[in-house]
C-alpha cells in the first residue's frame, strides 16, 4: 500500500486523511496537501489498486477499504482525524465510520453520495453491476476523453483526470471501474443501517455531471440534516476544479470543530 504523510504540524494540530476516487490517485488532492502542510498533518493514499498501490488483486470490498485505512492509522498513529473523501473516497469514509464508530473527528464528502439503502432506486443499483461491458464498448481513444471531460470543468481539473487514465491500459482501467461500482452495489444493497456520528459537510460541483451525484446530494442533505455547500463551476472533481474554494470550505470545517489550522 501507498500512502504519504506530512505530519509537520505538530501533535496538537489537526489530521486530515485525502481519500481519492475511483481510478485517481492521491494527486487529485494536491492542491488541498499543499494548502494544509504545515497547517494541519495530512495522509493521503492511494487506495488498493490505484496509482503506486498497484499491482492489488481486485478482489477486495468496501468494507476491505476501510479496515485497510484503519490499519494504516493505527500503523501512523493518527486519532480522531477527519476523513475528506471524493467520489470513491467518500463511499470508503462511510464504510470506515459504521465499522470504527467513534474513530472520525469529521467526514467531508467531495461529490460523492451516501450508502445508504434507502437513497437507491433498485434500477440504479442493478446499474452499477452492468458498467463493464458499457466501458468495454468504447474505444479506448473516445473513453480518455470523455472521462476526461465528465470528471472536470477546467483544464487544470481535466489534466489531472487525463494524467490518471494514462497511467492505465484500457483493460486496466475497465476493469478497475467495474469492479469499483460493483463493490459500491454491494455496499449500498448490505442495508447497513448506520449514522454518520461525527460533524459532517457535502461539497458537490455546480456542474457535477456524473451519474446522479447532485440529486443524491440533495437528498442526502434533507436526509440527514448534513450542510450541502455547491462548489462554483466545478464538476465532479471539485476539489481539483476549484481548489481554493474547496480548501477554504474545509479549513471553516475543521475551524467549527474547534482546531484552528496554523499559519
Amino acid at each position: 500500500m501507498a500512502y504519504w504523510v506530512d505530519a509537520t504540524a505538530g501533535p496538537t494540530a489537526p489530521w486530515l486523511v485525502f481519500l481519492p476516487g475511483l481510478t485517481a490517485d492521491h494527486t487529485l488532492f494536491d492542491a488541498q496537501l499543499a494548502h494544509f502542510s504545515g497547517r494541519a498533518n495530512c495522509l493521503a493514499w492511494d487506495a488498493p489498486a490505484h496509482g503506486e498501490s498497484r499491482p492489488f488483486l481486485l478482489d477486495f470490498m468496501m468494507d476491505d477499504l476501510a479496515r485497510i485505512l484503519q490499519e494504516i492509522l493505527q500503523a501512523e498513529g493518527v486519532g480522531h482525524p477527519v476523513l475528506v473523501g471524493q467520489s470513491l473516497g467518500g463511499y470508503v469514509a462511510q464504510a470506515f465510520l459504521d465499522l470504527f464508530p467513534s474513530k472520525a473527528a469529521g467526514f467531508v464528502a467531495i461529490d460523492s453520495a451516501p450508502l445508504k439503502r434507502k437513497y437507491y432506486p433498485t434500477w440504479e443499483v442493478k446499474a452499477l453491476r452492468h458498467t463493464k461491458g458499457m466501458y468495454q464498448a468504447i474505444p479506448w481513444a473516445m473513453l480518455k476523453p470523455w472521462g476526461t471531460w465528465g470528471a472536470a470543468t477546467t483544464a487544470r481539473g481535466r489534466s489531472n483526470m487525463r494524467a490518471f487514465m494514462d497511467g492505465f491500459s484500457k483493460r486496466e482501467y475497465v476493469d478497475l471501474a467495474a469492479h469499483g461500482y460493483r463493490i459500491l452495489a454491494d455496499a449500498v444493497e448490505s442495508g447497513r443501517a448506520y449514522d454518520i456520528d461525527c460533524p459532517a459537510l457535502l461539497l458537490c460541483g455546480e456542474r457535477d455531471h456524473a451519474g446522479d451525484v447532485k440529486p443524491f446530494n440533495r437528498k442526502w442533505s434533507a436526509g440527514e440534516g448534513i450542510p450541502l455547500v455547491w462548489v462554483p463551476g466545478a464538476g465532479h472533481n471539485s476539489n481539483v476544479d476549484a481548489p481554493e474554494f474547496v480548501n477554504a470550505q474545509i479549513e471553516s470545517f475543521v475551524e467549527s470543530l474547534g482546531w484552528t489550522a496554523g499559519t
